[in-house]
């Protein structure tokens, strides 16, 4: 199937997934992961209705930000080293992968230095997992509690990357437990943003990730199909 065929398939599919939870489709936006994928690929997708695209190397984002649409949008989904925030910061309306206090810490001070407010969300390593990043459950209040004070960070809401599982339903808790969490700060305002984007599920899982409240899913294989021989992650 074609770019095209694979992304209009996955927006059906995400509206069975609201439709089975009671959710409104336009409550979920579909980020085509593009890494490693080149511009006609991504425009394949653009003709398709895609407008937000997701990348996780800074070198990628500088160089098809220029080359797409004015009206297409780009996500920083990946680890995000601390000397490549100056190179994206006014490329891309969201950063989905704060998963430290020193990462937001630096994100302001480059935000200050630019007179712009940063979108961001904040990182959740839900599963506890030693080889992902982010902050753990426990940790997502205090932390937001200090980032809340910094004038150029608008946090956005929260964003997991689930354990990589045969079976979507294996995730459903990590899910469940991320949401819970997004209604708590919802319901205690202490954060500096508004709290509305629930980053989490991929290609394999978010349809799980949609009945249990995303407000945002990463598809790249789904959309783009599996990465060529020599591609890199």
């Amino acid at each position: 199937m074609s770019v095209a065929e694979n992304y209009r398939e996955i927006e059906e599919r995400v509206r069975a997934a609201c439709a089975r939870s009671g959710r409104d489709p336009k409550n979920v936006t579909l980020i085509a992961v593009s890494k490693t994928k080149p511009v006609s690929m991504l425009m394949e997708a653009y003709d398709a209705g895609a407008r937000v695209f997701g990348e996780n190397k800074v070198q990628e984002i500088t160089e098809k930000v220029p080359a797409m649409p004015k009206d297409a949008k780009f996500h920083m989904i990946g680890h995000l080293q601390t000397n490549k925030i100056g190179q994206v910061i006014d490329k891309v309306s969201l950063i989905h992968s704060v998963d430290s206090l020193h990462l937001a810490e630096k994100i302001e001070k480059e935000a200050a230095k630019r007179d712009l407010i940063m979108d961001i969300l904040l990182e959740v390593n839900v599963a506890r997992e030693e080889s992902k990043y982010g902050f753990f459950l426990e940790e997502v209040i205090p932390a937001l509690e200090t980032i809340g004070k910094y004038p150029h960070l608008h946090v956005k809401g929260l964003m997991t990357i689930a354990p990589n599982v045969e079976n979507a339903e294996e995730n459903r808790i990590h899910f469940k437990n991320l949401y819970q969490l997004y209604v708590d700060i919802k319901s205690k305002n202490i954060d500096n943003g508004t709290m509305s984007a629930l980053s989490m599920g991929m290609t394999g899982d978010f349809e799980v990730a949609v009945e249990e409240g995303a407000t945002m899913i990463r598809v790249g294989t789904g959309i783009f199909g599996s990465r060529q021989m020599g591609e890199s992650k």
